[in-house]
């Protein structure tokens, strides 16, 4: 089994540069940025103000239950870095974590569920201990992870064999292989968890799975003006508190969509950087943060009149964004 590991002379793992100082949940932004093996820091008035080294390719990240810290998945290094979220302290490490992509916390606060790119499986473990719980095996190149708030089920899309995983960890085993369009990357669940979105990459549309039946109920198409459909390669999703919209991040088509989720009905497409690939909404929802994964750069999107505010340059290939607006 793995131990998590707390790290006593780790100064190249820690805070390189720092330009300022930002106080816990003033909506700060950390950016995984997994070309140039950093974080970014951005204040709430969109500026640069930190930059971490960290691992080796930074790629998903998520906070713990209360917050407190936060979880960064270094693929490259096979393992999973805890850090302090008001201090960016480096705390600990998940070790011997086979090339972890994105993960999901579960609704205990305890258990990390994590896709292993190059292994095809998804792993659960302890965060307290670091120690590997259980692993199912899944499709090659399995990506997102979502668990519904109910702590029951896990759903795990496997990009190269077009398969949404169903887990059940009461019963400790995959109970459906779900077929969707081409390349499955990330999940969005609707706040009543009767519907999973799935965005399909290389279809470029957005599956959604009825979460009762867990079978494939409709799909939404994207077609910017002036694009080709190879063009449009949607990944990252979120879907709004009160479930009426969706922002889908539509990759080489450099455009944000605005969905209208009751209606299924995309409402507007908002011109951002290169490659849109990972969103964040600020708890009031009143900004969307893109991540540009060939400019190098953040688009804030004001949500209100759906039109950019700025774009902030980062690192190298930003991967994943987390708000921190406590």
């Amino acid at each position: 089994m793995r131990r998590w590991s707390v790290p006593s002379q780790l100064a190249l793992l820690c805070l390189l540069t720092v330009t300022a100082t930002a106080e816990a949940g003033s909506g700060v932004a950390i950016v995984t940025n997994e070309r140039s093996d950093t974080l970014s820091i951005l204040s709430s008035d969109f500026e640069v103000i930190r930059t971490i080294e960290t691992c080796a390719r930074p790629r998903g990240i998520h906070f713990s239950a209360d917050r407190s810290q936060f979880f960064v998945g270094c693929a490259d290094d096979d393992m999973i870095a805890t850090y302090d979220t008001e201090t960016f302290e480096l705390l600990g490490r998940i070790t011997g974590v086979p090339a972890p992509e994105t993960f999901d916390l579960h609704p205990d606060g305890k258990r990390l569920i994590v896709s292993n790119e190059e292994d095809a499986a998804a792993s659960v473990y302890d965060v307290t201990t670091g120690e590997l719980l259980a692993e199912f095996l899944t499709g090659e190149e399995p990506e997102g992870v979502q668990v519904t708030a109910d702590g029951r089920l896990v759903f795990v899309a496997s990009e190269a064999a077009n398969l949404v995983h169903v887990i059940d960890l009461e019963k400790g085993d995959v109970i459906r292989d779900i077929l969707v369009d081409t390349r499955p990357r990330r999940f969005a669940l609707t706040p009543n968890q009767q519907e999973l979105w799935v965005s399909a990459e290389l279809a470029g549309m957005v599956n959604i799975i009825d979460v009762k039946t867990l079978a494939l109920v409709d799909d939404i198409q994207f077609l910017p003006t002036g694009l080709r459909p190879e063009q449009v390669t949607p990944v990252d999703l979120v879907i709004s508190a009160d479930g009426q919209r969706a922002y889908v991040a539509l990759g080489r088509a450099n455009h944000v969509a605005v969905v209208d989720v009751p209606k299924r009905e995309v409402v507007d497409y908002i011109l951002v950087g290169k490659r849109a690939w990972g969103l964040a909404l600020s708890a009031d929802e009143k900004r969307l943060y893109v991540a540009n994964g060939l400019s190098d750069d953040v688009t804030i999107i004001d949500t209100e009149t759906l039109r950019p505010i700025t774009s902030v340059a980062v690192g190298r290939v930003p991967y994943d964004i987390l708000i921190d607006d406590r």
